[in-house]
């Protein structure tokens, strides 16, 4: 498709890319319309290849030549830097959005019948933090991703960048039965590993060859950490001993620690059905 100019940050055929700054407007504009968006050639590209559906491309006029593997059946705008910036509300440094359609998401029985290892969180809501956790999940080895009704928005712009679109590699659920999710997924085999520095908690290292089995590794927000109806809904708490008297780590990375240690001594297939 002819790349089409755009010149009036005013343009309707460009609302899906207004003020992407703005949470409150993204969030009241991007799930009740079933978009997402995505910044960068690698990133859409990776959104591509998961099968999601491109709604349409917003790029640096300079660009526009330079890219390929679009869909044809997708409008193609472009503009000028300074009116990127004046439509979305920053720089454009990767010169490229995309406008995506969401797709359902996967029903929470049919998640964990797939899954041997699962990350169960709780009221994440910093985007950075959950796109980085998610990247780790798809790198060393977590199947699927629960998310509590309090959590972010996996799709919004921040967390899918931070993830390099690793977002799109790994399912996931977000349930709004909280925490009663927790019991059905006791109930789907999985042990219910809550990460917290109680010192009753077990080192990572020392859990037992039937609690590695099938873990069910659950994460709460940074600061708060999980709530008590959580720590009471698990199995096993556990840590990650630490030195010089530090008492936490950031989520992100202490999920990065925690899923690499439950993946270790794994040599079992995925379960199957």
């Amino acid at each position: 498709m002819p790349a089409l100019s755009i010149t009036d940050a005013d343009d309707p055929r460009i609302a899906d890319y207004r003020a992407l700054t703005d949470l409150e407007l993204r969030t009241r504009w991007e799930p009740p319309n079933g978009l997402f968006i995505a910044e960068g050639e690698l990133v859409i590209h990776r959104a591509l290849r998961a099968g999601y559906r491109l709604r349409s491309a917003l790029v640096d006029e300079k660009r526009a030549d330079q890219l390929s593997g679009l869909p044809a059946d997708a409008p193609l705008y472009t503009a000028t830097p300074p009116v990127l910036e004046s439509i979305t509300g920053f720089h454009v440094h990767r010169g490229i959005l995309a406008s995506f359609h969401r797709r359902p998401l996967t029903p929470l029985d049919e998640l964990l019948a797939g899954a041997r290892r699962l990350a169960v969180l709780e009221g994440l809501n910093t985007h950075t933090n959950l796109g980085a956790l998610f990247r780790s999940a798809a790198a060393l080895g977590i199947d699927a991703v629960v998310l509590s009704p309090t959590c972010a928005d996996p799709l919004y712009r921040r967390a899918v960048r931070v993830s390099m679109g690793e977002v799109f590699a790994i399912p996931y659920a977000k349930t709004e039965d909280w925490p009663g999710t927790l019991a059905a997924i006791r109930d789907a085999g999985f042990t219910l590993l809550a990460m917290t520095p109680a010192p009753d908690a077990v080192a990572l290292q020392n859990l037992t060859a039937a609690q590695r089995a099938r873990p069910a590794l659950l994460l709460g927000a940074e600061g708060p950490g999980l709530t008590g109806e959580a720590l009471r809904a698990s199995d096993v708490r556990v840590a990650i001993p630490m030195h010089n008297d530090v008492d936490s780590l950031n989520v992100a990375t202490a999920a990065a620690i925690a899923f690499w240690e439950l993946g270790r001594t794994a040599t079992q297939p995925p379960h199957e059905l």
